[in-house]
This record gives C-alpha cells, sequence and structure tokens, in this order.
C-alpha cells in the first residue's frame, strides 16, 4: 500500500498514512510510554525503554537517519493521529543483505482495534518492497503478548530468541 493510501477500518473510520512531518514530533514523543505497556522483565524500566528510543525517533523526524521511514497513521474523517511505525534498513547478519526493521510500532490506546497497526505494518512492508527488500524483521518483548499477537496474525515468524543473564 503506497504511503499516502487509505484502508478501511472499524467504527466507519478510514485509516490514512502518511510521511511523518517535523510538527509530529510532540505526538510521536507522546506515544514513548506504549512501548512500555506490558509486564515488563523486572531488569527494564520503562523510563529505560523511552531513554532508548527517544533519540533515534527524534533523528528519524529530523530527518537525520539515512534509509528509514516513520510513518503517521490518521483516523479520518477528522485527521485524528492515531499511531506511527519507524522503520530502519539492517543487514542480515548471515547473508549480509538488505532489509527492512521495525524499530518502534506505537498506537494510541484509544485507536486500538480501528486497523491503524495492521495498516501501519501493511505500509512500511510496501516501503520495504519498493527498495528490494526481501523481509522485514522486528524485536518483540516475549511479555508483550499484544504485539505477539497481532505479528502472529500478520505473518511473522520467530526467528531467533534472545536469552539473558544477569552477572
Amino acid at each position: 500500500m503506497p504511503a499516502d493510501a487509505m484502508t478501511q477500518a472499524p467504527f466507519d473510520t478510514t485509516v490514512a498514512i502518511r510521511p511523518a512531518r517535523r510538527d509530529d514530533e510532540a505526538f510521536v514523543l507522546s506515544l514513548l510510554p506504549r512501548l512500555a505497556d506490558f509486564p515488563l522483565p523486572p531488569w527494564r524500566s520503562a523510563e529505560e525503554i523511552a531513554r532508548g528510543d527517544r533519540p533515534i525517533l527524534l533523528d528519524a523526524l529530523a530527518g537525520t537517519l539515512l534509509h528509514s521511514a516513520i510513518l503517521v497513521a490518521e483516523l479520518r474523517p477528522g485527521g485524528l493521529r492515531a499511531g506511527y511505525v519507524f522503520a530502519t534498513t539492517r543487514h542480515d547478519y548471515f547473508t549480509q543483505a538488505a532489509h527492512a526493521h521495525v524499530e518502534v510500532l506505537a498506537v494510541e490506546p484509544d485507536a486500538e482495534r480501528r486497523g491503524v497497526a495492521r495498516a501501519l505494518m501493511d505500509a512500511i512492508e510496501e516501503w520495504a518492497r519498493r527498495r528490494g527488500y526481501a523481509c522485514v524483521t522486528l524485536n518483540v518483548f516475549d511479555r508483550n503478548a499484544r504485539a505477539k499477537s497481532l505479528y502472529d496474525s500478520l505473518g511473522y515468524e520467530v526467528e531467533t530468541a534472545h536469552y539473558r543473564k544477569a552477572l
């Protein structure tokens, strides 16, 4: 789906996807708490997650990250911003082939179950296809059941599991 295409969503709304603009900064940053809105592992905090994502999101909004995209979903009619997806280009560890990697997907709580996340993922997959990438990857916390359910429903498969041991 092109970045400006519209997809039908429930509740008599349409989801429109567009590239992020500099004036989306406050909206994008307002959704940082959503990135930790699930039972976190005991060694992680919501503040730590926000602190990690904030600078890269600001760089993406400023246009200083090459080979990346940040797309915003709006509900129509009305143009209410409902979520965003941020993806970068990475290279496969084994083959070195370039691919898209979803760094952040965030949706307003009131916009959940309205097709926003699906429309954003469709748009970022199209962004990747236009660049000739063969796949899209992402990371998700094991305890984030809501996100895992979405990615499963979209056909994403677990490839590796990241293990950690505190010393």
